[in-house]
């Protein structure tokens, strides 16, 4: 009836009843976004300490943030086979934005490779990760 579904949130690819694990969350990130992945999900993000499985993640991260590899492998860790990993980073021209050549690199030696890249917020992309498959 009256779904009123943020499109961009819609458009990263999760859905009622998941649960979505959010890694760097700081002042700077986008609220708006946040609470729209909520809406979709049904439900509150659950932090980086969450145990359980998970079905997506979003990793908040921005240059000077530390090793993206790591963060990275620490978000697969509870991750379910096939959930979606999305990489926030501040849009070029912002502080703290981060190459693409620096995802990928990262990617690559967490086993995924970037994806699509869309503008999510005023302030952030989101670039989806996927894993690299069997035949690399």
């Amino acid at each position: 009836m009256g779904q009123q579904t943020d499109p961009l949130a819609a458009r990263l690819g999760f859905g009622p009843g998941q649960v979505v694990q959010e890694f760097g969350w700081g002042d700077d990130v986008d609220e708006g976004l946040r609470a729209a992945i909520e809406d979709v999900v049904g439900s509150e993000l659950v932090d980086e300490d969450y145990d359980d499985v998970t079905d997506g993640v979003i990793v908040w991260w921005r240059d000077g943030d530390g090793d993206l590899t790591d963060m990275l492998v620490d978000a697969l860790t509870v991750l379910d086979d096939g959930g979606l990993v999305w990489l926030l980073t501040p849009k070029p021209g912002r502080d703290g934005h981060v190459g693409h050549n620096e995802i990928q690199e990262a990617a690559t030696t967490a086993g995924l490779h970037a994806m699509t890249t869309l503008a999510v917020a005023s302030d952030w992309s989101a670039t989806k990760l996927a894993n690299r498959g069997r035949g690399r």
